[in-house]
């Protein structure tokens, strides 16, 4: 059975014993009721069955913003998957590495408190991590819609690969 004290939900404390063993934070983000949007939950979902080194931790940040805080202020190293409107074609991937908050991508709007913002909130209270974004290109996001489009759920298993591997070389 799972006790309360083993979820890590958005805008809680999660067990503050195994946050701060923590090394590596993944984080998927996304609203997965808005179609593509969501690719970041789905990806996290997928690293659930993966085998991933002790020291890493997943979270669902779902819209989470400001909320998610705490959990990236622990973390030495933020790996985060998300979608991104970027004008490229539905389920490009890339990696972005960005050094300051002034190179973080603006998310899509369906964050309340974007991703920008809560790296900029980090980085006010001296604890900007380093970080790993992975974006997954959408086209078009579908209100009350739990599905992938064919392109984007496509580009699953090569995020899902890269992540897990760049984990093992940062544990």
């Amino acid at each position: 059975m799972i006790q309360a004290a083993d979820l890590d939900l958005v805008g809680g404390t999660g067990s503050i014993a195994e946050t701060d063993r923590c090394q590596v934070l993944v984080i998927g983000v996304g609203n997965i009721l808005m179609g593509d949007e969501g690719v970041g939950i789905h990806v996290l979902r997928t690293l659930e069955t993966e085998a991933l080194p002790p020291k890493v931790q997943l979270l669902d940040g779902g819209t989470g913003g400001i909320n998610l805080l705490e959990s990236i202020a622990r973390a030495p190293t933020v790996v985060m998957i998300d979608a991104t409107r970027d004008g490229q074609p539905a389920g490009t991937v890339a990696l972005v590495r960005p050094a300051c908050v002034a190179n973080i991508p603006v998310g899509l709007s369906a964050h309340d408190f974007g991703l920008r913002d809560l790296f900029a909130a980090a980085a006010l209270l001296g604890q900007f991590p380093e970080i790993h974004l992975f974006t997954i290109s959408v086209e078009e996001v579908n209100p009350m819609c739990l599905d992938l489009s064919p392109a984007v759920s496509a580009a699953i298993p090569e995020v899902v690969n890269a992540v897990v591997a760049l984990t093992h070389r940062l544990v």
